[in-house]
């Protein structure tokens, strides 16, 4: 007898079984999720309880990173030099050399590659796992697919007394939770911690504000809240959703665990300095006390990388300090005990264009890209795929961003294939490919 399924995958048998009265009840959603979580119930251990993702918003340049193409001709090699690294063979651009010096501690993938070449496609392919589902303009901030921080916190919960998402000091275009609801968005820190009066806002309570007041407006609001439209908790309902977050910022500000973790100036000067007096070594440092804390995911959203002209000047400016915070920060994490499970890594949305254009810059290039990993148990010492002697396409080993989230999801213990659910109860796979990077996985 044929056997005929629904486009969910759902046989008439199975609705049976699961219990046709519920579904004409008005059940659905609750057997589909019910169906869906006996199919997805894939346990993974995980290796790393941290990520800390270094986000290059704009695209970072392949060539002046990780893969330097030093026998190109000069229009393709442009004005770097390549240097050797700890690894026989393995040379990174000249700017990386901190990193070149720690080349054991960390893995490189040079051949993960997509086709999805501006930039808000690109930030929400690589930021998500998932390709838009309809074609999006370059600037666009478009949300189909909750991001890696947000499926995590969803997944990992929060520490005590502290969000379990944080990004500093913006939010990338993609990185939010989408279906999941401003319960999973990240914390936002826009402070700069290299201030000397560096304060959260919302971690201490507003200057000239007592406690007694502050709980008195807290009371105020609270009984606006008996409305029955913000009580109401309905799946889906995005003002109860809101009210959560703004909870959230409360408790913050009642945090011990929140004052502790944010409290920068208890580091010593010699371990500031080692990080970069800069606001992204600062950043970097306050991500390493998120995750003594037990945040489960920290972005570090630096942008600024879409080079269209004067890269090299640009580069030559910002690299030097720039790849030497992530070197203290994979030091730092090491030297502490943290780096086996502390997941860092670093990257953008796409490469750059392998000929330098007639403006000194490189342009948009989906073809081939580069991506630190360190920490979480990632076999360090490695190159991982190839791009062609001349960086226009990965040809060894080529990867996909959902190869790349699949590694970040099972690192961090979390079932790539597992299926979340959005409000109308439509199933969504976290992965559509749940296939990590075998390299990677030690």
């Amino acid at each position: 007898m044929a056997s005929h399924k629904n486009c969910a995958g759902i046989t008439r048998r199975d609705c049976l079984q699961l219990g046709l009265g519920a579904l004409l009840g008005g059940g659905l959603v609750h057997a589909l999720r019910q169906r869906a979580r006996a199919d997805s119930g894939k346990v993974i251990e995980p290796v790393a309880k941290s990520c800390i993702l270094i986000w290059q918003d704009g695209g970072p340049s392949h060539y002046e990173t990780f893969d330097p193409k030093p026998g190109a001709p000069q229009e393709f090699r442009g004005q770097f030099s390549a240097i050797q690294t700890r690894l026989p063979g393995v040379q990174f651009s000249q700017h990386m050399k901190r990193l070149a010096a720690i080349a054991d501690k960390l893995a490189v993938v040079r051949s993960i590659r997509h086709d999805q070449g501006n930039h808000g496609a690109g930030n929400h392919y690589m930021m998500t796992g998932a390709p838009p589902r309809i074609p999006v303009g370059c600037g666009a901030f478009v949300s189909f697919h909750p991001s890696l921080g947000s499926a995590t916190a969803h997944e990992r919960g929060a520490p005590a007394g502290l969000p379990a998402y944080f990004s500093m000091p913006d939010m990338s275009r993609s990185g939010g939770p989408h279906f999941l609801g401003a319960k999973y968005a990240p914390f936002i820190v826009s402070d700069n911690p290299n201030s000397p009066d560096f304060r959260v806002r919302d971690v201490a309570l507003p200057r000239g504000l007592t406690g007694e007041r502050f709980e008195s407006r807290r009371d105020i609001r609270l009984a606006v809240d008996k409305l029955q439209r913000i009580n109401d908790k309905a799946a889906g309902d995005p003002v109860a959703s809101l009210d959560e977050h703004y909870e959230q910022g409360y408790n913050l500000m009642a945090s011990k665990e929140a004052q502790a973790a944010f409290d920068i100036h208890r580091e010593a000067d010699r371990v500031r300095d080692g990080y970069g007096r800069t606001p992204f070594g600062q950043r970097a440092l306050l991500a390493r006390r998120l995750v003594e804390a037990g945040v489960p995911f920290i972005t570090l959203y630096e942008g600024g990388w879409d080079h269209h002209k004067d890269i090299f000047d640009a580069l030559n400016k910002r690299l030097p300090s720039f790849e030497a915070t992530i070197a203290a920060l994979i030091e730092d994490l090491d030297q502490r005990g943290m780096l086996d499970s502390t997941l860092v890594i670093a990257l953008g949305e796409f490469g750059r264009t392998p000929q330098v254009n007639k403006d000194a810059g490189r342009d948009h290039w989906s073809n081939a890209m580069s991506v630190l990993f360190a920490g979480g148990k990632t076999p360090g010492g490695q190159a991982v795929g190839a791009t062609d002697a001349r960086g226009f396409n990965a040809v060894e080993r080529v990867l996909s961003p959902e190869n790349f989230a699949s590694t970040v999801y099972t690192k961090l213990g979390i079932d790539p294939g597992k299926v979340l659910y959005a409000p109308n109860g439509r199933p969504a796979h976290l992965v559509t490919d749940p296939t990590p990077i075998a390299e990677l996985m030690g």
